[in-house]
């Protein structure tokens, strides 16, 4: 039987093995956890093993005792039955004396004279018989021999067998005949049957019970002792072992009793029945006592789990992590914030020792010398910064604060740690930051706006004077007979590069003035081209090889030709920069068109570069965000805004070109349209574009997208 106490089922806050069990978290999954119903009635468990213990005794006393009380019996039987034959052959052989002392009178050896000092009549009387006669057929008496035992005068006492002659006697007959066969008299002796009980019971026998002679009236003829009542008997409420069988004949309505001296005591009246009520009454106190026993402790289990899951709600529902750690920097305890922030399971981290799976791989010695300097005391009070890594591979930063772990005691035990997650507060500052040099970059291009609108203002006057000149210089010339066709020619050219520099100013106007595009029907093949050949200087000026895939030549979008141009542009610039760190004849830009779906194509332009660095087209695209030390970080972002204005959109990836391994790929969808061009618009694009006016167009739309 074991014992518990209050003490064992209590545990104090600062206990550590407490903080790092499992079984404080969620008893329910201890091994030792018992359901509260059973726990509440185990105290019963004792005292029914108990009951169950003195039942089989019980049960084995009882069959003990059918089996001695029947092994008893038929011994008695036994016995009885050996008695009986005892005593049927002592009377045989007295029949067969007093057979002889018959034919010893009928052959005449015998005299009513001699008849008293006969052998046979002397033997019978000093053994067993009390008198003889011998009465003739008339009943006369002819002779007649008595015991002196048996005479009025005889000094009982005296003799051996004197209580022998007590009693009721019994009498032996022997009838005898004449030489013609006629009855002639009759030989009676008489004898005593307590004599016959005396001289036939061995004493073995009678040191094991009380032999009776009795008749049907139950009244004693003969016994080997005294005829006392067996109060002691009656008086424990046990009756003595008795066994009766029949003695008729030798003696009429008589029958043989044996009666066992000693008392058969069952077993609920003997020692065992009193050792077993006391061992119940003091299992019965026991199991009283446990279970008081059992109930404080319940109660303080009841009030140690209540206090635990409140411990533990409160501590799962802080967003600080908890850490525990021992001298040996071993985590014993850890709260599910904790684990959540590190990604890693409770029942994995606690146990660790250092390096820990959270330290970032290429700051282990770092981050070891600061983990002992922490378990030698000396961690700053005001806590300090750390970086640590996610189980699924990213980095966050967090603030750690120490303090000492103490148990019930007082002492020391190891160290408390709280983490919090300062990540998010980090990019907020940094967002603030960003936010600020947005405003201040905000405010410049607003200026820059205003002047570019300025700018194209004053320009358009200049235009239109350039324009007017050219045409009377054309006109004059014409008017004189000049013919020559290389001065004819560029003059021709010259006004037509200022009506295309007077429509760039103008949509630069109308671009400042309202954001929505000049939607047109154009040729998208001939866009790019346009774009390439105005980008062309550029591209030789880098060393960069280019290549245009398009098998279509006639598909047409609608769009605004010159903000599509500008979009390429801003793409193969930014191309060309990337490619600057890549070696002359390894430079190369890919532009191909294809179909992307039904109503759609897509035009990628890929690089042999540096590629992305893991950068997404969201991050590329974020206003003011910029790979380069002199770039304003406007170029993407207004590319998409542009691209998204026409119903389509801008992807980024890494290059698919089969000869680099890095690379990037800016792809761009646009909504295909195919109406019928008339050769009038094919020719009169092809003659602006084909007049390098590129580098004007380009700057147009910068100032577009600057403002």
């Amino acid at each position: 039987m074991i014992l518990f106490t209050k003490n064992s089922a209590m545990h104090t806050l600062g206990d550590v093995p407490m903080l790092g069990s499992n079984d404080v978290k969620n008893p329910r999954r201890s091994e030792n956890y018992i359901e509260p119903q059973l726990a509440q009635h185990l105290w019963i468990l004792p005292i029914l093993l108990s009951l169950l213990f003195v039942g089989a005794v019980i049960i084995w006393l009882q069959r003990a005792d059918t089996v001695d009380r029947e092994e008893r019996r038929q011994n008695m039987i036994t016995d009885a039955l050996t008695l009986e034959t005892r005593l049927r052959a002592q009377l045989d052989f007295e029949s067969v004396q007093l057979e002889n002392l018959g034919k010893s009178i009928q052959a005449g050896r015998v005299t009513a004279t001699q008849f008293t000092a006969s052998k046979e009549v002397t033997s019978g009387l000093s053994q067993l018989w009390q008198s003889v006669t011998w009465l003739d057929q008339d009943n006369r008496v002819h002779g007649h021999a008595t015991s002196l035992l048996a005479s009025p005068g005889a000094l009982l006492p005296a003799v051996a067998n004197a209580e022998g002659m007590r009693g009721i006697s019994s009498h032996l007959v022997v009838f005898l005949y004449s030489a013609t066969g006629t009855l002639a008299g009759s030989l009676v002796a008489r004898y005593s049957q307590t004599a016959l009980l005396k001289q036939s019971v061995p004493w073995w026998l009678a040191r094991k019970y009380h032999v009776r002679l009795i008749d049907s009236l139950e009244q004693e003829l003969a016994s080997t002792e005294d005829s006392r009542p067996r109060v002691t008997s009656h008086k424990l409420g046990i009756e003595s072992a008795t066994y009766r069988l029949s003695f008729d004949p030798p003696i009429r309505d008589a029958y043989l009793e044996l009666t066992e001296h000693d008392l058969f005591v069952p077993w609920y009246r003997a020692l065992p029945s009193a050792l077993m009520i006391g061992f119940l009454i003091l299992i019965s106190v026991a199991t009283w006592m446990l279970r008081r026993q059992m109930q404080g402790v319940s109660r303080a289990e009841a009030a140690w789990r209540t206090e635990a899951a409140w411990r533990s709600a409160m501590e799962d529902s802080m967003v600080v992590g908890l850490r525990a750690r021992d001298f040996e920097g071993r985590l014993v305890y850890v709260n599910r914030t904790f684990a959540e922030m590190v990604g890693w399971p409770r029942a994995t981290l606690i146990g660790m020792l250092p390096p820990m799976p959270y330290w970032l791989p290429d700051q282990i010695e770092e981050t070891m010398q600061r983990h002992l300097r922490n378990m030698a005391g000396d961690a700053p009070r005001e806590g300090y910064e750390a970086r640590w890594l996610h189980a699924n591979g990213h980095s966050f930063d967090v603030m750690v604060f120490e303090t000492p772990l103490v148990d019930a005691s007082g002492k020391q035990i190891g160290w408390m740690g709280s983490i919090l997650d300062i990540t998010e507060r980090k990019q907020m500052e940094e967002r603030d930051r960003r936010q600020a040099d947005t405003l201040a970059h905000h405010a410049r291009l607003t200026m820059l706006g205003e002047v570019a609108s300025t700018l194209a203002h004053e320009l358009n006057q200049p235009l239109t004077a350039i324009a007017s000149y050219n045409a009377g210089v054309i006109n004059s010339l014409q008017r004189d007979g000049f013919s020559d066709a290389s001065v004819h020619n560029a003059l021709q050219r010259l006004g037509e590069q200022a009506a295309q520099a007077g429509r760039i100013v103008q949509r630069i106007r109308e671009f400042l003035t309202r954001r929505e595009p000049e939607l047109e029907s154009c040729n998208i093949h001939d866009v790019v081209e346009n774009a390439i050949t105005l980008f062309q200087r550029e591209l030789t000026r880098h060393h960069v090889n280019i290549k245009f895939n398009n098998d279509d030549h006639s598909i047409q979008v609608m769009a605004d030709a010159v903000l599509i141009e500008q979009v390429i542009i801003n793409l193969l610039r930014n191309a060309t920069d990337a490619l600057s760190a890549m070696p002359d004849h390894t430079r190369m830009i890919e532009i191909t068109i294809h179909p992307a779906g039904e109503f759609f194509l897509r035009i990628d332009v890929a690089d042999n570069g540096p590629g992305l660095g893991g950068r997404t087209i969201r991050e590329l695209c974020t206003a003011f965000y910029s790979t380069k030390l002199e770039g304003m970080g406007m170029g993407l972002a207004i590319c998409r805004s542009v691209i998204e204005a026409h119903g389509g959109a801008l992807d980024a990836a890494e290059s698919p070109l089969s000869f680099t391994p890095h690379g990037a790929q800016f792809s761009l969808t646009l909504p295909a349209f195919r109406p019928i061009q008339s050769d009038e618009n094919a020719d009169s694009n092809a003659n602006a574009y084909d007049n390098g006016e590129g580098n004007d167009k380009a700057a147009a739309t910068h100032h577009k997208v600057a403002a």
